[in-house]
């Protein structure tokens, strides 16, 4: 097998502590620089707040509708838009539709668990805090 191919099939979805089920479309120690993952929020559930050290993240909207906080600053997003969150920054999403909310989350470098940060759980209406540098 060429160095370059990785086989498939997809890992399984599994559930998160976070609150939303992962299926990880592209994680592995041969491409270090960024990782693909398809991402379900069941409707009515918001995640829990976090940052992701050192990580930058890119939600790709695919399906369902939904609040995205990044920074303490909340925006809708539906399909077809694009959030860009920096490392370190605190951010969360609501699924506000009925049906799931599904995204594509792109990381670089790659996600690492022990790169997930979280940041409790305080309402919504608080203020995200910022990871210290």
């Amino acid at each position: 097998m060429p160095p370059w191919l990785i086989p498939g099939p997809f890992p399984a979805e599994f559930p998160t502590e976070e609150r939303c089920s992962i299926t990880e479309l592209l994680n592995v120690e041969e491409s270090p620089e960024a990782s693909l993952a398809l991402a379900r929020v069941a409707p009515g559930v918001t995640t829990r707040l976090h940052a992701v050290a050192s990580t930058v993240e890119r939600y790709v909207i695919l399906a369902g509708t939904g609040t995205v906080e990044v920074g303490g600053t909340a925006a809708t997003v539906g399909p077809g838009d694009r959030v860009v969150i920096p490392a370190d920054i605190a951010q969360r999403i609501t699924a506000t539709g009925s049906e799931p909310l599904e995204f594509h989350c792109i990381c670089t470098p790659r996600f690492r668990p022990e790169n997930y940060v979280d940041l409790g759980d305080p309402p919504l209406t608080a203020p995200s805090p910022r990871l210290p540098r």
